[in-house]
Formats: C-alpha cells, structure tokens, sequence
C-alpha cells in the first residue's frame, strides 16, 4: 500500500531474516497488528516502522544501542562480526558479554536478552541495509507500474534481456496472457530483438540457435537498402548465405508469408545454385551477387503431396527457439482428464485434488533435519501459476524429471489467503511426439 511497506518487502525475504522466522512474525503482524502488543515498548519504540521485528542491517545496531546500551562503534563491531567480518574474536567476544551484561543491568529478563540476541546473531549477516532494500523498492514499484500500465511493452523487454529467473518461453507467455499475439522470426518483420507492432509481437531473429550474426547483421542491412524480401530465391541473390542458414530460417517459420509450406521451401531450395547441405556463404561469395534482372526459373517443380504433421512446427520450434510456442497442454497423447485449474483452489481448501500443471521451476531448500525438499511453480491449463510444496518424502518418491505437463494429486492448503498444493504424488504426462 505504501512505500515504506515496499521497503520492508524487499528486506524480509533475503535468508537471515527469513530463515530466523522473523519474516513470518513481519508479515503476520502486518496483517494483525494487535500481535504487537507482546513486544516490549522500549522495542517497538525504536522499530515501530517494521511493527517491532528487526528487519534491516541498520536495526541491529540501533537495538544494540538503545536497547542494550552498547556504544554506536560496539553496536557497529557486532554487526560486523554477526557477518564475519571480525575484527578480532576476542573483541566480538567481549561485546557480546556487555550486551547481556548491559541487558541485565537494565532489568531485562534472561528469556527477552536470549531472544533479541538470537534474532541479531539468526540474520544480521545475511540481510540488506535499509538504503539498499530502499533503492530496490524503487526499481520494484518502477517496473511494477510498467508490468501494470504497458504489460506487452514491459515483457518484450524483459524478453531483449537475454536472461532473468525464468526462461524466456515463460516472458513470451506472459506477453501472450496480457493479449499479445506471438509470432515466430519473420525475415521481413523481425528485428534482432524482440518487436512489438500493437499487440502483435515478432520474435527476434537472434533468439534462432545458431544463426550467424553476420547473416541477421547482412538480412536487415539489404531490407532496408532495398525493401522486403519477396522469397527464398530473393535471398540467396540479395545476402552471401549458406544452404544450411537458410533451412534454420525455414524450419522456424521465417519465410511464411510466401504461402508456401516449410516442406515445399525445402524443396525448393535444392533448385538454387550452391545450396546443398555443408555450402558455406564464403563459397557463394560470387555466385549470389545482387543481379539487376529478375532472374525466371524456365520449369515449375510438381511436387507430390507434402505431410506436414501436427507437431513438425512444435518440434522445430523447440530445437531453434527452446519452447514451443503452441500451449504445452495441446501436445499431450491423451486428453486431459483433471478438469481443475488453479482460480478454483479455494474452492477445495483442505481437500485432496488432482490438478495438472507445466512445470515452471523450482526451489530446493533443506530441512531442519537436513532433509531435502522444494517448492515448485506450475502453470495450469488456462496458463495461470499455481505453487507446491513437495515435503521430503514426496521428494524422494516423486522427483520431478525435467521440464513437462505433469498430474499433480495433493492436498489445497492456505497461507494469508494464497492457495498452493501440498504434494501427495506426481505423474509426468507423456506428449504425442515424445518427450522434450
């Protein structure tokens, strides 16, 4: 609601303060302030902003100061020490023994000094200073306005990044979900980058795998010499390009606004001087040099009927881009039978339900014993998040096994009013051509 509150949310999810269950304690005293009312004033005084919970860098040395009644420069060494950063042990040492010599002094009971130190010494090295939390505040709300205001704007580029926590096939649907229509690399409309055209966006040509750079470099320098490509032949004369580029260019879909399938440029582009597999663009340095005549081919090719199957274009997409761009719950053998999806959770609040969802990612974490578990992210059939809790047992039994539609059964829990699914078991569902 406010920036203050921005601030804070910034600061409460680094490991110290989320680990030493401090985050937990912020946020249910955000949501039921009356919680406070356990806290000794003398601290609330001093965090009142944060609802009486140490959250910032900056906390542990105004609690070490007012609180316990350490000098600004000791409050600062036992900072720094909480981080490792020692000047020396003996001295952290002796500071620690004035905290709860000064806490004592100060009529506080034992029970209180314990817990106000372990919450210095679970998170001080471990959390942001309250101007670094601030400025990420910034950039936060910054980007949340654009997310919000210019969605399909904000996603191209963030796709132009090259990078971030998810991949890029997720960027691509958000885009999708916030009304863009994606297309795949054209040689006429796209760019190097991402594009957008109203709520139409072009693929970049420098998403493609192993298309040269010269060769994209080479493409949009002869478009805008000399306008749009007309076709494939139109390319081989204008730009220095081998047989092998020009196929990845086909198999992405880059020449479908010739009307012609995939398998028909394919074979058309056996009829072009120099093309066959392994010729280098070197080697047509001459052969293809720009020609002031439209050149004529004097035989039409007949071609017999071209099988084009259901997931050719999934296939390609896949090997050139790294994602499909058809929905992954459209490639699946069989039909779905889960009917569930993730805005009808909280209709099933502590029931067990089946629920089928693309894997996202996920977040391996460890126990208090040590064990290994995580949290994964999953799309759900009409592309909305949905999260899990996968606790050790299931992790064992159930790992997940890369990326895939998969059959979650699990129990609907609720969190500050967030839904997510504790994992029974998993099944990955098989796809129509395979797996990828």
């Amino acid at each position: 609601d406010d920036y203050v509150t921005l601030v804070a949310a910034s600061s409460i999810i680094r490991p110290g303060v989320s680990q030493s269950g401090m985050m937990r304690e912020y946020i249910q005293r955000f949501h039921n302030p009356v919680r406070m009312l356990n806290t000794p004033e003398c601290l609330l005084d001093l965090l009142r902003e944060t609802y009486g919970v140490m959250v910032f860098q900056e906390d542990v040395i105004r609690v070490a100061h007012h609180f316990a009644g350490l000098s600004l420069a000791e409050a600062d060494v036992l900072r720094r020490g909480m981080s490792g950063k020692f000047r020396s042990r003996e001295e952290f040492q002796k500071i620690r023994d004035n905290f709860f010599r000064n806490c004592h002094a100060r009529g506080y009971s034992e029970e209180l000094t314990a817990e106000v130190w372990r919450q210095i010494e679970s998170f001080a090295g471990y959390s942001f200073s309250k101007g670094h939390s601030a400025s990420y505040a910034v950039e936060s709300y910054q980007s949340l306005f654009l997310k919000a205001h210019y969605p399909l704007e904000f996603m191209v580029g963030v796709i132009n990044n090259f990078g971030g926590f998810y991949r890029t096939e997720y960027y691509v649907h958000e885009a999708r979900m916030a009304g863009a229509t994606i297309h795949p690399p054209c040689i006429n409309q796209s760019e190097i980058l991402t594009g957008i055209k109203g709520t139409d966006i072009f693929l970049g040509l420098g998403l493609i795998a192993e298309l040269e750079q010269q060769l994209i470099a080479d493409l949009l320098n002869e478009r805008e010499r000399n306008g749009n490509f007309l076709g494939l032949h139109d390319v081989a004369k204008r730009v220095r390009v081998s047989g092998t580029q020009l196929r990845l260019l086909i198999r992405v879909g880059a020449f479908r606004f010739t009307g012609q399938s995939k398998k028909e440029l394919l074979w058309e582009l056996l009829r072009i001087p120099g093309m066959s597999p392994g010729t280098s663009a070197k080697q047509l340095q001459t052969e293809n040099s720009s020609s002031l005549f439209q050149e004529e081919f004097a035989t039409e090719l007949r071609l017999p009927e071209l099988d084009h199957g259901a997931f050719d274009d999934v296939l390609d997409e896949i090997e050139l881009l790294g994602f499909p761009l058809a929905s992954p719950f459209s490639l699946l053998r069989n039909p779905l039978t889960h009917t569930l999806n993730a805005a009808q959770l909280g209709a099933h609040l502590g029931k067990i339900i089946e629920i089928a969802g693309y894997y996202v990612t996920s977040k391996p974490v460890r126990t208090v014993r040590g064990d290994h578990m995580f949290f994964g992210t999953f799309l759900d059939r009409d592309g909305y998040f949905f999260d899990t809790t996968h606790f050790p047992l299931v992790a064992r039994q159930h790992p997940l096994r890369g990326k895939a539609v998969y059959s979650i059964t699990g129990k609907v829990v609720e969190d500050f009013g967030f839904y997510s699914v504790d994992v029974i078991r998993v099944e990955k569902l098989p796809y129509g051509f395979g797996s990828f």
